[in-house]
C-alpha cells in the first residue's frame, strides 16, 4: 500500500478501534479488509471507479502540476469511510511518480513527531495524513507554516532560554483525509488548495467495483450476482468487497463456486444482510425503536441500552445508513422510526405518522430549535 513498505494499516487500526469494525456492513476496515484492500486498490486514476467529478478535478490538478514541474497544491479528501480516500492518496503519489509517507492524525501526538517526518521528506514527496482532523493542536500549528512556507521552527531549550531554529523543508504535497470535515479548524482547511468531497456510490458503480475485484480475486461472478451484492452494499466499495468475499466462501462450500443471483441471495441470508443492506444491529435498532418505544421519539443512549451496544457503535455504524435509507429520523426530541421502517419490519405504521413526524418539527420551529431541520442531531 505504501511504496516505502509501510502501509496505513496501523493508522487505520488506531481509528477503527474506536468502534465495532467487525460488523459485515460496517464501513470501517478490519484486519482482513486492510490485507485484501492492498491488492484490490487501483494504481492509476483511470482505474479508479466512481467519483467522476472528483477524478476529473484531480486529473486537472495533477496534470497541471506535471506540466509546471512543481508539486501540486495540498489536497484534502473528505467523506464517509470506505469510499476510497486512501486509494486516491496512493494514486496521487503514483501519478506524480513520487514517494509517499503515510501516517494518521492520532499518531502525531507532538509537534516534534511531525517536524521529524517533514524534515525527512525529499522534494516532490507526498505526505498522507489520514483522519487529519484528529492531529494534536501543537502539531497542527507547526503544519500551517510547513504547508505555506515549507519551513518548520524547531524549539531548542526550555523556558526563557528556548530558541526557535527555522528548518527548511523540501517542497512537498500534503494529502489529508477526514471523515469529519466539520471538525477541521478553519486555518487548516484554508491551507488546502484542492478540497474534494467523496459521495456514496451508485449500485451501477458498485457493480463495476465488484467486477474488477472478482477478476483480481479469481471469483466467478455473474452479472446478476454482482447486481444482488451491489444492492446490499450501502453505496460503499469496502462493504461491497467484503460481501463479495463472504459470498465467494458460500459459493465454494455450498454451490459450484459460481456467484449467481440465487447464490448471492442465499449467502447474504446466512450472513443476516437483508435486501436493503441492513444487518442484525440495524434491524435490532429499528425493532427496539418500534416494538419497545412505539416508534419514538427516543434518545440514542436509550436505544443503545435496548440493543446491548455502545452508544458510539449505534451512532457511527447503524444510524448513518438508517437515516440515509429513510428508515430513521433524527428530531430535536430524539430518534423516530419512519413509515418505511415499520413497513420494512412487516408492521403497519400508525395512521398519520408522517404528519405527526413533521408536525413535531414544525412545533419546535418557533422555539429554540428554529434553525434546525428534521434530521439534525441533538
Amino acid at each position: 500500500m505504501n511504496p516505502d513498505g509501510a502501509g496505513p494499516a496501523r493508522a487505520e487500526h488506531d481509528i477503527d478501534s474506536r468502534i465495532d469494525a467487525d460488523a459485515l456492513v460496517s464501513p470501517y476496515a478490519d484486519i482482513d479488509d486492510r490485507e485484501v484492500e492492498s491488492s484490490l486498490r487501483p494504481r492509476r486514476l483511470v482505474d479508479f471507479v466512481g467519483q467522476v467529478r472528483v477524478r476529473e478535478q484531480l486529473e486537472l490538478v495533477l496534470e497541471s502540476a506535471r506540466r509546471r514541474g512543481s508539486p501540486p497544491d495540498h489536497v484534502l479528501l473528505s467523506g464517509p469511510p470506505g469510499l476510497g480516500k486512501t486509494s486516491l492518496a496512493l494514486i496521487i503519489a503514483a501519478e506524480l511518480g513520487a514517494a509517499i509517507r503515510v501516517t494518521s492524525g492520532p499518531a502525531i501526538e507532538r509537534a516534534g513527531d511531525l517536524a521529524a517526518m517533514l524534515s525527512s521528506l525529499t522534494a516532490g514527496d507526498v505526505l498522507f495524513i489520514d483522519e487529519i482532523h484528529r492531529i494534536a493542536r501543537p502539531a497542527e500549528e507547526l503544519l500551517y507554516v510547513a504547508m505555506e512556507d515549507f519551513r518548520v521552527d524547531v524549539v531548542v531549550g526550555k523556558g526563557h532560554g528556548a530558541t526557535a531554529i527555522p528548518l527548511e523543508v523540501a517542497p512537498f504535497t500534503l494529502v489529508g483525509a477526514t471523515t469529519r470535515s466539520g471538525l477541521l479548524t478553519g486555518p487548516l482547511r484554508d491551507r488546502f488548495g484542492f478540497v474534494a468531497h467523496m459521495d456514496f456510490y451508485s449500485a451501477t458503480e458498485l457493480e463495476q467495483v465488484l467486477r474488477r475485484s472478482a477478476d483480481l480475486l479469481g471469483v466467478a461472478l455473474q452479472a446478476d450476482g454482482g447486481r444482488e451484492i451491489a444492492g446490499r452494499s450501502r453505496g460503499t466499495p469496502r462493504i461491497a468487497n467484503r460481501l463479495l468475499r463472504r459470498v465467494r466462501d458460500f459459493a465454494e462450500v455450498r454451490a459450484d463456486g459460481v456467484v449467481t443471483h440465487d447464490v448471492a441471495r442465499a449467502a447474504l441470508a446466512v450472513y443476516d444482510v437483508d435486501e436493503l443492506g441492513l444487518d442484525r444491529l440495524d434491524r435490532s435498532v429499528l425493532d427496539a425503536l418500534i416494538r419497545r418505544f412505539a416508534g419514538g421519539p427516543v434518545g440514542v443512549s436509550t436505544i443503545a441500552v435496548a440493543v446491548g451496544e455502545e452508544v458510539q457503535t449505534v451512532e457511527e455504524v447503524a444510524e448513518p445508513f438508517l437515516v440515509r435509507a429513510g428508515l430513521l429520523a433524527r428530531t430535536p426530541r430524539g430518534r423516530v422510526a419512519t413509515a418505511a421502517a415499520w413497513e420494512h419490519l412487516g408492521l403497519r405504521a400508525p395512521a398519520g405518522l408522517g404528519v405527526a413526524l413533521y408536525g413535531d418539527v414544525s412545533r419546535t420551529m418557533s422555539g429554540r430549535f428554529a434553525d434546525r431541520t428534521l434530521f439534525d442531531t441533538e
